[in-house]
């Protein structure tokens, strides 16, 4: 891959990137020590959409996404029609699809997988005509997750402890919302339910395995709901995943599909997209896009990820 050219996007204010104070001139000596020929796009001042409508426009044939897992998720959402490959240098706090595609979490060994690395085809998510690579959660999960960014990067201890009385206050005091589902058979069904999510592909069960999936190109989306999530349905889940059986949780109802309507009493609903929060309109139309990404992943990784 020696020709091969990548134009890469640093998102500096990420997790792992802030942490490790990767800069434009340390990632590109670190390409050039794997002799990669990169275009380093460090500009955080400069808007996103302009800087992945550049990247789309540039003569690189593989696109880079230094960051987490939202620069990610913006990224293949812009290359999904283009004859471009999405890479992925893993600096976020969570690194979700990095880990479902055996992507190594650290920055040099994920720059030198980059030099023997192959393409593969993955299948994307979509809501509402925006692509979405791992999950979209509705409920009171969002509003826990929009709490943490507000301590992310921070050292004080009494703010995380504080991050986690707020989580189970809000557990406890979490109302269930009306839900309309619509499917592709046309039929519809009303449910109350505390939280929802919808995942391309499927989560895997096993011992200690949490959110994780090993195969990314099945063709389905997955929906996820929960009856009731108050705190000792919160432990409860978390010891089934540690267990391996989670998926067996009396709350839990899970059902494969192509395709999916979800309504509410609401015109927007705060979501977890990909682990970021952000509104959706509603009603959100849910579809499959199979093997509409194409993603670089190490060698070691056959076209078929490996649980």
């Amino acid at each position: 891959m020696s020709e091969t050219r990548y134009h890469v996007i640093l998102n500096a204010n990420s997790g792992t990137a802030h942490s490790l104070g990767v800069t434009k001139e340390s990632l590109q000596a670190l390409f050039e020590s794997h002799g990669l020929n990169a275009e380093i796009d460090a500009d955080s001042d400069k808007d996103f959409d302009d800087r992945m409508k550049a990247a789309v426009d540039s003569p690189a044939n593989i696109i880079v996404a230094a960051g987490g897992d939202g620069t990610i998720t913006g990224l293949a959402d812009v290359i999904i029609e283009t004859d471009k490959a999405l890479a992925i240098l893993p600096l976020g706090t969570v690194n979700a699809l990095a880990k479902d595609l055996n992507i190594p979490l650290d920055l040099e060994e994920a720059v030198a997988a980059l030099a023997t690395g192959h393409p593969m085809q993955i299948d994307v998510g979509e809501v509402n005509g925006k692509a979405f690579l791992h999950k979209v959660v509705v409920g009171v999960i969002p509003g826990m997750a929009a709490a943490r960014e507000h301590i992310r990067g921070s050292d004080d201890p009494t703010a995380k402890v504080g991050l986690i009385r707020y989580m189970f206050r809000r557990i406890q005091r979490a109302k269930r919302i009306a839900v309309v589902f619509e499917r592709a058979d046309g039929s519809r069904t009303i449910e109350r339910l505390h939280s929802l999510a919808v995942s391309s592909n499927a989560y895997d069960q096993g011992l200690g395995r949490f959110f994780s999936r090993s195969k990314l190109d099945q063709g389905f989306l997955t929906l996820y709901t929960l009856r009731h999530f108050r705190t000792w349905d919160f432990f409860r889940l978390v010891f089934g995943m540690m267990f391996g059986k989670w998926q067996s949780d009396p709350e839990l109802n899970i059902e494969s599909m192509q395709s999916l309507t979800v309504d509410f009493r609401k015109p927007q609903m705060q979501v977890m997209f990909d682990g970021e929060v952000m509104l959706l309109d509603t009603p959100m139309k849910f579809t499959i896009r199979p093997l509409a990404l194409t993603v670089i992943v190490p060698e070691t990784v056959s076209t078929e990820i490996a649980a």
